[in-house]
C-alpha cells in the first residue's frame, strides 16, 4: 500500500514533491543553525544527519544552542499576543490522504503525545527542536514557526480550548486542539486540527492560530510547515 497526498494551502493545491523540496531546504538551514554542514544532497540522508545531530545535542543542548533566539522570540511573542488583544490570524493547510482513517491517525497522535515519543515528534519536520510532554500534561514545543527567522518556545494544553478563536467544523468529527501559552501563561494562540474520513482515506484540516499582529510571512510559511509535519506523521502512523 502506497499512500499518496493531495495538499491544499489556501485555495492552491501543491504537490507532495514540492513539500519534500521545502523539507530539504529547511533541513539544510537547520543543520547550519545547529553548527554542522550538510554532508549530502538527498533528503533521506539529510533527515538522518539532522536526527543524529539533534540526538547528539539532546533537549538541553538544543535549548542551549537556541537560547539567544529564544531570549528574543519569547518576550516578543508575549508582547505581540497582548497587543493583539485576543484577535488571531489562522494558518490553514488541508491534507487528503489516500489511505488510513481519521480515527486511527488521531489515536496514533494522542498515543505519541501521551507516551512522550520525542523521536516521532523530532522527525516530523526539520524545524522541530524539542517536543516533549511534561509531567503536568502540557506539551513543550520549541520550533521555528513557518517563515520566522527565530525559534519559538510555547506550551500546548490539549485540555484547554478556552481562548481558541477558530470554530469546530461539524463536517469534521475528530479534532486535536489546545491553547498554546508562553512560559508565563500568556495565551499566544493554539491549534485546532480536525479530521474526517473520505473514501479509502481521510482529510486533515489543520489550523494554527497566531496573534493578529504576527508577520504575514510567518502565517504563509507555517502552512508549508503543517504540510511537512503532518504528511510525515501520517506516513509514520501507517508503518
Amino acid at each position: 500500500m502506497t499512500t499518496s497526498f493531495r495538499i491544499l494551502i489556501g485555495d492552491n493545491e501543491i504537490s507532495y514533491t514540492e513539500v519534500l523540496q521545502w523539507e530539504k531546504r529547511r533541513a539544510a538551514i537547520v543543520l547550519k543553525k545547529l553548527g554542522i554542514k550538510p554532508h549530502a544532497d538527498d533528503l533521506p540522508a539529510l533527515r538522518q544527519q539532522l536526527l543524529a545531530r539533534k540526538m547528539e545535542l539532546g533537549a538541553d543542548g538544543l535549548l542551549q544552542r537556541l537560547h539567544r533566539e529564544l531570549a528574543i522570540s519569547n518576550p516578543v511573542a508575549s508582547l505581540t499576543a497582548r497587543l493583539s488583544a485576543g484577535k488571531r490570524r489562522f494558518s490553514v493547510t488541508r491534507i487528503i490522504s489516500s489511505h488510513g482513517s481519521a480515527e486511527a491517525f488521531v489515536a496514533w497522535f494522542n498515543d505519541r503525545t501521551h507516551l512522550n515519543d520525542e523521536l516521532a515528534m523530532l522527525t516530523a519536520t526539520p524545524d522541530h527542536y524539542v517536543i516533549r510532554t511534561r509531567p503536568d500534561g502540557f506539551q513543550e514545543v520549541v520550533e521555528t514557526n513557518g517563515g520566522s527567522p527565530l525559534a519559538a518556545q510555547f506550551y500546548i494544553d490539549y485540555q484547554d480550548l478556552s481562548s481558541l478563536q477558530s470554530q469546530p467544523d461539524p463536517a469534521f468529527p475528530l479534532q486535536i486542539a489546545g491553547v498554546a501559552r508562553s512560559a508565563g501563561g500568556v495565551a499566544l494562540g493554539g491549534v485546532r486540527h480536525q479530521f474526517r474520513n473520505e473514501g479509502t482515506g481521510f482529510q486533515a484540516k489543520l489550523t494554527v492560530e497566531f496573534p493578529w499582529l504576527i508577520l504575514p510571512g510567518v502565517i504563509e510559511g507555517h502552512q508549508w510547515h503543517l504540510a511537512s509535519e503532518f504528511s510525515n506523521w501520517i506516513l509514520q502512523s501507517q508503518q
